[in-house]
């Protein structure tokens, strides 16, 4: 069974986890049932499947009233001195100064790099920041029948499989029961360092194996703290982009959350003319290069370059054609991306400044004229 993610989750997820964490509510599910009707209302949310294990073929979901919720009653299997943590990314001026670096052979390095690529809650990292992940991860070895996590415990790692086979198992009423079997790949143990929440499911490995693991500091720093950064650094960034001027404080944060960062390296192509659109661009930093192919595909005339602070690729959005120009990475670049749909909810208020201001719009017109 195939399970789509629905574009834009991850993000909402970790928006959501910094808000918890700084919060620090007595009733998680109180304050997430605010915080999504308030989003909600801001048009900015959309349903949220809390996925407790992400794999690409399988995943599984224990019924809502198999998570013990955290009152007095229900305290017995968690540490106190654990649950009581409180992270606050704003606050944590150490993590460059305490990264974590467990060594790996290349080959572990390249296996566990494709592996986390595939993992959503890592998707819009940046390649720093999957590196610093990468080093922060600790070889387990697993043995059949032994457990590795278990149900209603604290949580102490963030798994990822590098092989062997594992059965997820919930409890509920004394009655255990497998809900889904992971092999050779997948992840699990995320929520519970998330939302400081007790296990949700029992990990148990069915045979010999071998797991790649991430404390629970390394985790909040990296993950939860790479979401704050970089909500601040898009709302920097799009408060220097003119045709933004016209949005409300609270649409350009709307906006900044749903970004995400795309790398390229050096004459990579970024858009090819032609192609069907699935978004525009940000520069963050660095230089890109904008050309046009003639009909013939005989000739190449170069429209300029764009460099931080600008954007590109909104002319087929706005007039719903295929990419009007190519555009390719001058050196190193790091772009923010907006995906079609975001694009149409939240930048309705600029297509018009859109229109009237971008070179390449008044280019792509007058050949087309």
């Amino acid at each position: 069974m195939n399970f789509k993610i629905p574009n834009g989750l991850g993000d909402m997820l970790r928006d959501f986890t910094v808000s918890a964490i700084r919060a620090n509510p007595d009733n998680l599910y109180d304050f997430a049932v605010d915080y999504f009707t308030k989003m909600r209302e801001s048009k900015k949310s959309k349903t949220i499947p809390m996925y407790i294990i992400v794999d690409d073929e399988d995943a599984g979901e224990p019924a809502p009233e198999t998570i013990r919720k955290k009152t007095n009653n229900h305290r017995a299997a968690r540490r106190n001195s654990v649950s009581a943590e409180r992270y606050d990314p704003e606050t944590d001026h150490g993590y460059e100064d305490e990264k974590i670096i467990h060594p790996k052979t290349d080959e572990q390095y390249k296996r566990l790099k494709d592996a986390v690529s595939d993992i959503l809650i890592f998707q819009a990292l940046d390649r720093d920041q999957i590196r610093d992940v990468i080093d922060a991860m600790f070889e387990k070895i697993c043995e059949p029948d032994e457990i590795i996590i278990k149900q209603n415990d604290d949580g102490d790692n963030f798994y990822v499989i590098d092989s062997g086979t594992y059965d997820v198992l919930v409890t509920t009423d004394d009655v255990e029961k497998r809900i889904n079997t992971l092999i050779n790949k997948g992840s699990f143990g995320e929520l519970a360092l998330m939302y400081n929440m007790p296990r949700s499911a029992t990990i148990q490995a069915k045979s010999h194996g071998s797991l790649w693991a991430m404390d629970r500091t390394s985790f909040r720093r990296i993950v939860l703290k790479a979401a704050f950064k970089k909500r601040k650094l898009y709302e920097e960034l799009l408060e220097n982009v003119p045709i933004l001027k016209s949005l409300e404080p609270y649409e350009r944060m709307n906006l900044a959350d749903a970004l995400c960062t795309k790398e390229y390296d050096d004459g990579e192509v970024i858009i090819a003319q032609g192609d069907n659109a699935e978004g525009m661009y940000f520069i963050e930093k660095g230089t890109v290069c904008v050309d046009i192919t003639s009909d013939t595909g005989d000739n190449t005339m170069p429209v300029g370059q764009l460099d931080s602070g600008k954007y590109f690729g909104e002319l087929a959005l706005i007039n719903n054609k295929p990419r009007s120009a190519n555009v390719r990475a001058v050196g190193s670049v790091k772009l923010a991306f907006l995906e079609t749909e975001s694009f149409e909810r939240l930048l309705g208020p600029c297509l018009d400044i859109m229109k009237r201001n971008s070179e390449i719009y008044k280019t792509y017109a007058d050949q087309t004229s």
